[in-house]
Parts: C-alpha cells; structure tokens; sequence
C-alpha cells in the first residue's frame, strides 16, 4: 500500500505544480510589458502550420524540441544539486 500512497503524493504535487505554471504565464501574459516574454511558444522556424477552408493543423515541433532541452538542463541541475 505504502508504493501506491506514494505514487499518489508524486501525482498531487506534479498537478499542484503544473497548475501553479499554468497559473503564473497567465498571470505574465495579462501584466503590462511582459505580454511578449512568451510570445515565441509555438512560432519558432521549425513549427509546421497548416489552415485550410475548414481544418486547421499545428505541430510544435520546434517548440517540442526546446521546451525538451531547457527541462533536461533544469532537471539535471537541480539532481545535480541535490545529490550533494
């Protein structure tokens, strides 16, 4: 029981916390000037954007692959910290 009480404390904390990010770029988006800080999610070089008559397609993928690289570098820091 003890492995499932666990794994239901990492998932309170993971959605607590996704809902604090959430909540604070909705915040940076609203507060005067710093509208653009984000603005560049979803509209690097290598995204694709397709919009027809009727069916609109976006695929991040340069975004993805960004977002990917600043999370790892992050992580890797803080276990890194938190290993000494």
């Amino acid at each position: 029981m003890d492995g499932v009480s666990g794994i239901g404390r990492v998932l309170i904390i993971a959605g607590t916390a996704l809902a604090a990010v959430g909540l604070l770029l909705t915040l940076i988006e609203k507060g005067p000037g710093l509208g653009g800080v984000f603005g560049w999610i979803g509209r690097l070089p290598g995204d694709l954007s397709i919009t027809r008559e009727r069916f609109s397609l976006h695929v991040p993928l340069a975004t993805s692959l960004v977002l990917s690289i600043l999370l790892s570098v992050v992580l890797y820091i803080l276990s890194w910290l938190f290993r000494r």
